[in-house]
């Protein structure tokens, strides 16, 4: 049965004139008259009883109005239980990001975000690319702030917004902590602590990638997965690391960030933050955090 057929036998039956009763609903009488035929040819009955005078319910339409009554409640019910629902949800941002930007990036743009949208909810999610790829196609992640992979999901679109800085975690007892700036061939020598590659594959080429270029091997002396564990490695004394400078921020004691002079254009590419979505959907509470982010790229590249 059609519902905005059953409302207007309903308006009808309440009103017991077809003009007042198409002014109720905004519409035409004789649009009114067609929605009313249409129901009752569908149920095989009639409903009304017209005449020139006035309308009257068949002992059929007053059996009929009781449960159209309910059923128009219902789907009332159930219209207003889902727009509320699609209007929570549009007051909350599911937003990923990588390590290293949920260190640098987020405490920049989430604070200038809130005072914009008050009433805005952000979840953040501390994740890796490999994780918060798949979020974003199963609708978990609203935006996700990735490096982006060799192998692009034709499913999510990718906006590349600016690449990190690479700086060499050092112990602060290390002969290496007094320098000022170091490069690739300082640390021919040195013990590093590197990425797991399997889950953080740009990290860990970062390193390699760069003694690669200086025509030399790295010493690996440890793996670890999280940033937090290799800086608390090196904190420890047992090797140095490359990372991106907005792991600085994690402010480990017995560590010291020295800036890496690293010219190779390839493995500065690794270092790549980007922005990834579902392609071809419309979210106005992601635009809106992209866009504050692009207001202030040079600012953020500046830092990063």
């Amino acid at each position: 049965m059609d519902l905005q057929q059953i409302r207007c036998f309903i308006a009808v039956a309440d009103c017991l004139h077809f003009g007042r009763a198409a002014q109720k609903l905004d519409m035409l009488p004789a649009s009114l008259g067609r929605h009313i035929k249409l129901l009752e040819a569908h149920l095989g009955t009639r409903l009304l009883s017209r005449t020139t005078r006035n309308v009257i319910l068949t002992e059929a339409g007053e059996r009929f109005l009781e449960g159209a009554r309910d059923l128009i409640q219902r789907a009332d019910r159930l219209e207003t239980a889902f727009r509320e629902q699609a209007r929570r949800k549009a007051s909350v941002l599911r937003v990923s990001a990588i390590d290293s930007a949920a260190v640098g990036l987020m405490p920049q743009i989430i604070p200038l975000f809130r005072r914009q949208y008050p009433n805005t909810e952000i979840v953040l999610i501390e994740e890796k690319t490999i994780r918060s790829l798949p979020g974003l196609v199963s609708g978990r992640i609203d935006l996700a702030f990735v490096r982006p992979p060799e192998q692009v999901d034709t499913r999510l679109e990718f906006r590349e917004l600016f690449r990190e800085t690479a700086v060499v975690a050092v112990p602060e007892g290390h002969a290496l902590a007094r320098l000022d700036a170091l490069r690739v061939k300082d640390m021919q020598d040195a013990a590093l602590i590197v990425p797991d590659r399997r889950s953080r594959p740009h990290s860990h080429d970062l390193s390699i990638k760069l003694f690669l270029e200086a025509g030399l091997s790295a010493r690996i002396i440890q793996i670890a997965e999280e940033k937090q564990t290799i800086v608390n490695l090196v904190a420890s004394g047992i090797g140095l690391a490359i990372l991106p400078r907005w792991i600085s921020r994690l402010n480990v004691d017995g560590v010291r960030f020295i800036p890496l002079e690293a010219p190779g254009v390839e493995a500065r590419k690794k270092l790549v933050l980007a922005a990834a979505w579902l392609r071809d959907t419309r979210d106005p509470l992601r635009e809106s955090f992209l866009d504050l982010i692009e207001a202030r790229l040079e600012e953020l590249q500046a830092s990063a």
